[in-house]
């Protein structure tokens, strides 16, 4: 099953990172976010990745190029026209596929233009910025036992985002701003989505948290994912720090591997 991650944002409320490169690339640990998130999901038995890339989209594919050698022991023989030993290989089991979306393509918009590289398929989908220990496999086995056309991961988090109104069932029925005092979950991204979805994307302006979203959920065809665990994203330098002081500390919760 294929892994969508929508890298392609300027990633404007952390500028003073995101100035220099996209937001996907900004490092934790010396690895930019998109990894781990990559290491996340190739924990659980998911290896191939489809990047949405925008905004300096050449820097995440020159990262890509240069992976099997940044992460190996090599010699360089440069009295023999600068021969290149390898002495270890350390790569990881992906098949990563880059593509430029746009530099000013909505999220939606993003989505509906690789089409078909995902084919006629279930997939995965979540944002570059934001890690958890969410178990994957156990995501995936509710979308299909319920069998709607999408599955959003519902977490709690800061009065900053919209609200998620859900029903008895899990359903979603809206979506709405939350207040200071509001205990409602989020949208989290880790979604499973079914190609019907690509459908309800009109082209490059479409905001897929609104217009689709907001249809599959008045079609009853939204399911929220219910989660209490740890989850995190990274909008700003407050949050970039946090994530870095829990990769440092050796007990990040979303380094399952």
């Amino acid at each position: 099953m294929k892994v969508v991650i929508l890298a392609g944002g300027f990633g404007t409320r952390i500028s003073e990172e995101s100035h220099l490169r996209p937001k996907p690339m900004i490092e934790i640990g010396e690895k930019p976010i998109l990894w781990h998130i990559m290491k996340e999901y190739s924990y659980y038995g998911f290896h191939e990745f489809i990047i949405c890339c925008g905004y300096k989209q050449y820097m995440i594919k020159e990262w890509f190029s240069d992976y099997y050698l940044h992460n190996s022991d090599v010699t360089f023989d440069f009295s023999q026209g600068g021969r290149m030993e390898v002495h270890s290989n350390i790569a990881e089991p992906w098949k990563v596929t880059l593509i430029d979306t746009g530099l000013h393509t909505m999220t939606g918009g993003r989505i509906k233009r690789i089409r078909k590289y995902v084919g006629d398929e279930t997939f995965m989908m979540t944002y570059g910025d934001g890690v958890s220990d969410l178990n994957i496999q156990d995501l995936l086995a509710y979308h299909r036992k319920h069998k709607k056309l999408a599955t959003l991961t519902a977490v709690n988090a800061e009065p900053r985002f919209g609200v998620l109104d859900i029903d008895d069932q899990d359903g979603i029925l809206d979506f709405r701003e939350k207040s200071r005092d509001d205990g409602g979950k989020i949208n989290a991204g880790y979604m499973v989505l079914e190609p019907e979805v690509f459908d309800l994307i009109d082209g490059d302006e479409t905001i897929f948290e609104r217009e689709p979203l907001i249809r599959l959920a008045d079609m009853g065809q939204l399911m929220a994912y219910k989660y209490d665990g740890f989850w995190q994203c990274m909008d700003s330098q407050k949050e970039k720090n946090k994530l870095e002081e829990l990769w440092n500390s050796g007990n990040a919760p979303w380094k399952k591997w």
